[in-house]
């Protein structure tokens, strides 16, 4: 009789047991499905959550665009009236026309240098060329014997790169102010190197000193990196028709 009872005994601790465990198991339950609709996104599991970007509008193409800022480090490039150098101007300016397009959908940008290093003329060249970039712009600042020398021009190589360059130089030019110098077909080596679209951009010039007054302003740097900018996102929005 007392065998009865211990297995009687036995069997109701063991229900009891499964009981607390199935109970257990529906709060827990309970718990992820809260946790997981909390904050307004519901997640089914970690490969299905709603991005909030997922529905954003994004262009057709993003076009890569290496930004080049002339000269640095070893090389100092053209010395302005006031003792500064090509190398600083051309970094500052870069670096505006960087962030700006960064700020465009439309484009990937990238940059030859970030700081006051020396880059040789077939790096920067390659750099773009890695990347199959769709444009290289080489920025810098004029010098000429002359200090009543000034204005704006810019360069290019290959005939596919001249409207390219038209439509850069033309923003360029209304927006700095500068005596228009034109667009010009030369050799540089930066430009024959390049397997893309190629310009060069001579926004003033250093040994001017009305020139340099304005080039070294910050109002007038953030007016010819939009610039540079509107000119590069006309030529790709004209293309795409």
């Amino acid at each position: 009789m007392k065998r009865i009872r211990r297995k009687q005994l036995q069997r109701r601790q063991t229900i009891f047991m499964i009981s607390i465990v199935v109970f257990m198991g529906m709060v827990w339950s309970i718990y992820a499905v809260s946790s997981t609709i909390s904050g307004n996104q519901i997640t089914t599991s970690a490969e299905s959550t709603v991005s909030p970007n997922k529905n954003m509008a994004t262009p057709n193409k993003r076009y890569k665009i290496v930004i080049d800022a002339g000269h640095g480090g070893k090389d100092p490039g053209a010395e302005g009236v006031s003792g500064n150098h090509e190398r600083s101007y051309t970094l500052a300016l870069s670096t505006k026309v960087y962030e700006l397009l960064q700020q465009e959908p439309m484009f990937e940008p990238h940059s030859t240098r970030t700081d006051d290093t020396f880059v040789n003329l077939e790096d920067r060249a390659h750099i773009a060329n890695d990347l199959d970039a769709d444009a290289f712009v080489s920025i810098h600042g004029n010098t000429f014997s002359d200090p009543d020398v000034s204005g704006t021009e810019t360069y290019y190589y290959t005939d596919e790169s001249l409207l390219f360059a038209s439509k850069v130089h033309e923003q360029l030019a209304e927006a700095t102010g500068f005596k228009d110098r034109g667009v010009k077909k030369e050799g540089w080596e930066v430009l024959k190197l390049s397997n893309n679209l190629a310009i060069l951009l001579e926004i003033g010039f250093l040994t001017n000193p009305s020139d340099e007054t304005n080039m070294l302003s910050e109002m007038h740097q953030n007016q010819t990196a939009e610039a540079i900018v509107s000119g590069i996102k006309k030529y790709f929005l004209d293309r795409e028709g």
